[in-house]
């Protein structure tokens, strides 16, 4: 999956205490906006629905409403799945 202008990737990487979120412009090689549940003490689902809003409010601050989905090689449930939605519920579209 790669990243444009037109459409960046929002990648997702998931460690096992903590989720992370950025998105990337591929043809730049640069990072737009980015998100992670280091400074907080949520955990789990609250952590990544924590993630999703907070990398879809940074992508709209940075003039970013669509983007292409890297979950990563990590199966679509649980925290990525939960981190998913909340970026979509707070704007972002893919």
């Amino acid at each position: 999956v790669e990243g444009t202008n037109v459409r960046p990737r929002l990648s997702v990487f998931r460690s096992n205490k903590y989720i992370y979120a950025q998105i990337i412009n591929d043809e730049l090689g640069a990072t737009l906006a980015s998100a992670t549940s280091l400074g907080t003490k949520a955990t789990g689902l609250k952590a990544a629905e924590s993630v999703g809003k907070n990398v879809a409010v940074a992508a709209k601050k940075a003039g970013i409403t669509q983007v292409v989905f890297d979950r990563g090689g990590f199966i679509f449930t649980g925290q990525i799945k939960a981190l998913a939605e909340a970026a979509r519920a707070n704007g972002l579209v893919f």
